[in-house]
């Protein structure tokens, strides 16, 4: 592993467990030739996942764009970044658990959704409102109708 530091390629683990996710090892490393500490992850290669969207254009599945649209979504709520990552997680998961090489952007959609609807309704009306695209009150009223039921 390379020093971030002096740039030296040899260096030793001092310290190894699993990361806070458990999907990951964290690795306490020191590098041979300048003697500084730093920390890697190791995190098993997955088939990268393709992501088909509306218009039909694929693209590479990227984790931050889940982030960032849940984010936004908790602007100003009372969800610590803690819950949103462990959010972000379950969907990735539920993602890649189905195994498949491509999924629907719509799938996604979908199932953020279904998980914010759990974790907090205003944040839940507040991406259902970009991503299904509400065009009038009248589409939010159903909405939020179908959240009251």
């Amino acid at each position: 592993m390379k020093c971030p530091f002096c740039g030296e390629a040899d260096s030793k683990v001092i310290d190894s467990r699993p990361a806070e996710d458990g999907s990951s090892i964290r690795r306490r490393r020191q590098c041979n030739a300048c003697q500084k500490r730093f920390t890697t992850y190791e995190k098993v290669e997955t088939i990268p996942l393709i992501v088909i969207k509306k218009d039909n254009n694929r693209e590479p599945y990227d984790r931050q764009k889940i982030a960032s649209g849940i984010i936004r979504s908790c602007h100003k709520r009372p969800i610590s970044a803690d819950q949103i990552n462990k959010l972000v997680d379950e969907i990735e998961t539920e993602i890649f658990n189905r195994e498949e090489r491509e999924i629907p952007a719509q799938d996604i959609g979908e199932i953020v959704m279904n998980r914010l609807k759990d974790l907090d309704a205003v944040a839940y009306v507040r991406f259902a409102s970009v991503y299904r695209e509400f065009k009038d009150v009248n589409t939010f009223m159903d909405e939020i109708k179908k959240i009251l039921k």
